[in-house]
């Protein structure tokens, strides 16, 4: 293999985060996530977020994005979310496991944007006995493909909902991207999001996401929940250790920064010197391309790793660790293919 494509999760640690991860090592230091390092974790976040907030910091996505979505419906209910939201594709029943049965909801919009008028009609569906009803909406920012939602079409999708009083949840495992796209991070809390989670694998840290509850009545009992998930870290500074370093370094908006940078100059590539088209706006680190089965192959028996999303395009994604030499060679390689 040359270069994997296939997702950011494939590169490395950003050296900040591994530098963190090594000094944490020093002496002794409380259990169980009550050390200065999570604190001060904690604390860089909620400066970014411009937000006072109860934050816990878990091992995955996955469970971050379903133990939120617990927080916000019961298991008799169900959660509105993009069909190709991550919750909904990639996390094995997730969200119905920790909701202990919570449903989940699809609904179309272009390029993993939800749609405004089809979550208008979910919304004024009957509510009967013999389906789970709606009760809070999952976001994502950025989208599952590479589009970042502006302001004003979160706030477009966040207030009908919050009028009728349901939870809103935003799933920001590319948060970083999103901001360095643009997108203004203190918005969040005004906007109405209940829970988010703040992204760090995809950022270049470890495999640390961290719950962040605006609402802070989500947070009753929940170092009780997080321990009964096994989500609770017995040495917990070196869980957030790779996170405070990107945090206090900046490297995760530098790295997010560069890595929607390589992705613009993929895109560019591709649509001026190759015969095969975008498939959807390039805004954060990812780009989607229409190509035949056939072309896909050959660029992996190349050794350029790249797979085909749900859509049926072909995704690449660009991390912090991508060189623009890497970019240029898999844009000669594509053009090259016949």
């Amino acid at each position: 293999m040359r270069y994997d494509f296939g997702s950011d999760n494939t590169a490395g640690m950003q050296p900040a985060a591994m530098q963190a991860l090594i000094a944490a090592n020093e002496g002794y230091a409380r259990a169980y996530g009550a050390d200065e390092i999570t604190a001060r974790a904690a604390d860089q976040i909620r400066q970014r977020l411009d937000a006072d907030a109860e934050i816990r910091f878990v091992f995955s996505g996955t469970a971050a994005n379903s133990i939120a979505l617990s927080m916000l419906a019961w298991p008799h209910e169900a959660v509105l979310a993009h069909h190709a939201a991550h919750v909904c594709t990639d996390e094995t029943g997730a969200p119905g496991f920790f909701g202990q049965g919570v449903g989940l909801i699809g609904l179309p919009g272009l390029s993993g944007k939800i749609e405004q008028k089809a979550l208008e009609a979910a919304l004024e569906e009957p509510e009967v006995g013999h389906r789970q009803p709606p009760a809070a909406l999952s976001l994502t920012q950025s989208t599952e493909y590479g589009t970042v939602y502006t302001e004003e079409e979160l706030r477009h999708l966040i207030e009908p909902v919050k009028a009728r009083g349901y939870g809103v949840h935003l799933d920001g495992a590319r948060l970083a991207n999103a901001a360095a796209a643009g997108f203004d991070l203190t918005q969040i809390a005004r906007l109405g999001v209940d829970v988010l989670v703040f992204g760090g694998a995809k950022a270049g840290g470890l495999c640390t996401e961290a719950i962040v509850m605006f609402d802070k009545s989500l947070a009753r009992r929940v170092d009780n929940r997080l321990k009964q998930a096994g989500q609770t870290a017995s040495k917990g500074r070196f869980l957030t250790a790779p996170m405070l370093g990107l945090l206090e370094s900046n490297a995760w908006e530098d790295g997010a920064a560069h890595a929607n940078l390589m992705a613009a100059r993929l895109a560019e590539g591709i649509a001026l010197r190759s015969r095969f088209v975008l498939a959807h706006p390039v805004e954060a680190n990812a780009v989607f391309v229409r190509m035949p089965a056939k072309a896909h192959a050959r660029l992996n028996e190349l050794g350029w790793a790249c797979y085909r999303f749900d859509d049926g395009s072909v995704r690449f994604v660009c991390s912090w660790a991508t060189e623009e030499a890497v970019v240029d060679e898999v844009i000669e390689a594509i053009v090259g293919l016949s």
